[in-house]
């Protein structure tokens, strides 16, 4: 019988939960399309995805699941395609693969725990994705995704050391903490611990850990704690992505954002001071409603202010039922232009922060084929002569050749 084929789409959440996934529905013959339902386009490739799948695989069991299926359940059970919808409480839970019902989606708002961390490896990444929190308690107006994920919750810090202890006996070098609102860690726990506290406990209890890695963080709840590992912390990689959404205060106040311009700039400037070696990456919007061009114009000057090398840019996509959703929207063509212009500007940073690496070695994760990696700060490089395929997964350090809009090259040094 074939393997089950996972589809994971979106964020790194997701990639890790597929894992689990994975590792749940092993030996049947299965597609799991692991879905995302951040913008519109991300639930029409869901849908593409299914029926890809079912092209692909025909005599197959098609299941959906993730924040798409969570959102609109019945819209991918009608789907001729599918025959199972999973809510994302219930994907994780073993008994879920063992049942046989055509949807199986509960109220995401009533979970209260994180779910069970049971995959010992990943199967297709280099790096381990570890879940340490879930959900999101506050309200963006253009956000659908609380509403996908239901309310924060965190996983207890002796179950994150676990598990990160077993990824790394087994040969990960590298671990990412990843979560719907990575920053919110842990008011619901005893003792209200925070993010930095949990990162401390992590790098004391497992001394093996060579590289630990952050996904997206809020820039308001970077505290004196965090703030310090980030810049002081050899183990951390220097390498700061932060959903920022926009650089114009009105548009921020309107998008319901807890920052101002002014603070997103002097969290990167202090950490640039503490620790100038450190990337910065981004999320930004394109084109959110009742956007002027001034207002577009002062997003546009973050990538700069900000020193983005990694910009993540979304034209903006009304989702129903959003606050965002009701106001006075721009002309797709409008977004799709600003789009583009905030896309330029990015990939400028990045060309030129990636040509100032060449002649610098690198300490590179090595990636499948053996071939390509990441630097400490996630630049992505190409090796011309592969290093052998028994050091996937290892670090090796490359000497930066050259450089592209998009990459470095490298030989090992």
């Amino acid at each position: 019988m074939a393997e089950p084929l996972i589809v994971s789409l979106g964020c790194r959440l997701n990639i890790a939960e597929s894992e689990t996934i994975r590792a749940l529905t092993g030996g049947r013959d299965m597609v799991v399309v692991n879905s995302c339902a951040v913008t519109n386009s991300a639930v029409r490739e869901t849908r593409a995805a299914i029926r890809r799948a079912r092209r692909d695989r025909p005599g197959a069991q098609i299941v959906v699941t993730g924040c798409a299926a969570q959102i609109d359940p019945q819209g991918f059970a009608a789907m001729p395609e599918v025959n199972r919808v999973i809510g994302n409480a219930e994907k994780l839970m073993p008994e879920a693969w063992r049942a046989a019902d055509a949807m199986l989606v509960g109220d995401i708002m009533q979970a209260r725990d994180t779910a069970p961390h049971l995959a010992a490896a990943f199967a297709s990444h280099a790096r381990a994705f570890v879940e340490v929190q879930n959900g999101c308690d506050h309200r963006c107006t253009f956000c659908t995704i609380p509403f996908g994920r239901g309310n924060s919750r965190s996983v207890p810090a002796g179950a994150v050391i676990d598990r990160i202890r077993t990824l790394v006996d087994n040969g990960h070098k590298e671990i990412v903490l990843t979560g719907v609102d990575l920053t919110s860690y842990g008011p619901d726990l005893p003792g209200a611990p925070t993010l930095g506290m949990l990162v401390e406990r992590i790098l004391l209890h497992v001394p093996a850990l060579e590289r630990l890695r952050l996904s997206s963080l809020d820039s308001i709840e970077i505290d004196d704690r965090l703030f310090e590992l980030l810049t002081a912390e050899p183990r951390i990689m220097p390498h700061v992505h932060l959903s920022l959404q926009a650089g114009d205060d009105m548009i921020l106040k309107r998008m319901k954002r807890r920052h101002s311009r002014s603070e997103s700039v002097a969290v990167v400037e202090r950490l640039k001071a503490a620790r100038p070696e450190i990337a910065i990456g981004a999320d930004l919007i394109a084109g959110f409603p009742t956007e002027s061009e001034p207002m577009f114009r002062n997003t546009l000057a973050l990538i700069g202010d900000c020193d983005v090398v990694h910009a993540h840019i979304f034209p903006y996509s009304p989702r129903a039922g959003t606050p965002a959703a009701r106001m006075p929207q721009l002309e797709p063509e409008v977004r799709k232009r600003r789009a583009a212009l905030l896309r330029e500007a990015g990939a400028m940073r990045r060309t030129a922060w990636l040509q100032g690496l060449i002649g610098t070695e690198q300490q590179v994760l090595i990636e499948r084929p053996g071939d390509r990696g990441h630097t400490p700060a996630f630049a992505d490089i190409r090796i011309p002569l592969p290093v052998r395929p028994g050091t996937v997964g290892g670090i090796r350090p490359i000497l930066v050749t050259g450089a592209s809009a998009n990459s470095l090259t490298g030989i090992p040094a």
